[in-house]
């Protein structure tokens, strides 16, 4: 069983065999997502929102980030693992962003890193690849400038930004990330960013035509109770699967049903 790498994904794109990518947060589903041939598993900042109860993504911390990375990291055997920089990590100096980004690989067992925005962070991740650090980018809807956009909202739907979407990713290209997430941005701008780049492209929302597709993990199982973006599809209902489960060992427990004697030591 090979490791999938940076090269494994470049290939995998010259061949048109579409690459799978979905968030992980800890070593048991690691295990699970592994052992379904996922191919990237990214600890992704949703952390913050999807497990840590935050509001949103920008309060988590780097070591919250490489705490759960670490753990991803050791149910993983063949998946490529993907630490994700959270806010305001790596955009202050170029130093800090190399060191943080680097401790993912030193610390926690990743294999790359992702980070979020265009041409402002070129230098930041030409660094980091000049390191020895493998990148991933990510364009279009970036979750830690929510505030800035005004909320949660379709990226590059006007000519003007979707020409600056595709002038970023060529720019990430040249500065040396191996891949790049869209997330919601319109499927035919999405094509032609896939379409210009050498290097693989994610659909987070982003339509059928990157290189791949990215889900958040508790979305597409249906473990929250939150409703999901449009560009979920709910492939299982787990939350209510476990909430029937929880009630039925609540009502054993008062009826006297469980423990019964298969559940019981003897001498």
């Amino acid at each position: 069983m090979s490791r999938v790498t940076t090269a494994t994904l470049q290939e995998m794109k010259e061949k048109g065999d579409p690459i799978t990518l979905l968030t992980a947060y800890d070593y048991p589903t690691a295990c699970l997502l592994d052992e379904a041939g996922i191919d990237i598993l990214l600890v992704g900042d949703s952390v913050g929102n999807t497990v840590l109860g935050y509001e949103n993504t920008l309060p988590v911390t780097l070591e919250e980030s490489l705490h759960h990375t670490a753990a991803v990291a050791r149910g993983a055997k063949r998946a490529m693992v993907v630490g994700d920089l959270p806010f305001l990590y790596y955009q202050t100096t170029i130093g800090e962003a190399v060191w943080n980004a680097g401790r993912y690989l030193k610390e926690a067992g990743a294999h790359a890193v992702k980070l979020e925005g265009g041409r402002e962070r070129a230098e930041a991740v030409r660094a980091m690849v000049e390191t020895g650090i493998p990148v991933m980018g990510h364009l279009g809807l970036t979750p830690q400038m929510v505030h800035q956009f005004g909320g949660y909202r379709v990226q590059g739907k006007t000519e003007e930004a979707a020409q600056r979407l595709i002038e970023d990713a060529l720019i990430l290209e040249d500065a040396g990330i191996f891949s790049l997430v869209l997330e919601c941005v319109p499927a035919d701008v999405a094509a032609k960013v896939t379409e210009k780049l050498h290097i693989p492209t994610l659909s987070c929302g982003a339509g059928p035509h990157c290189d791949g597709q990215v889900m958040v993990v508790h979305d597409m199982l249906g473990c929250t109770d939150r409703k999901p973006p449009k560009f979920v599809k709910q492939y299982a209902n787990l939350r209510e699967i476990a909430l029937e489960a929880l009630k039925t060992f609540k009502k054993e427990v008062k009826e006297g049903v469980f423990p019964g004697p298969e559940h019981c030591y003897g001498k």
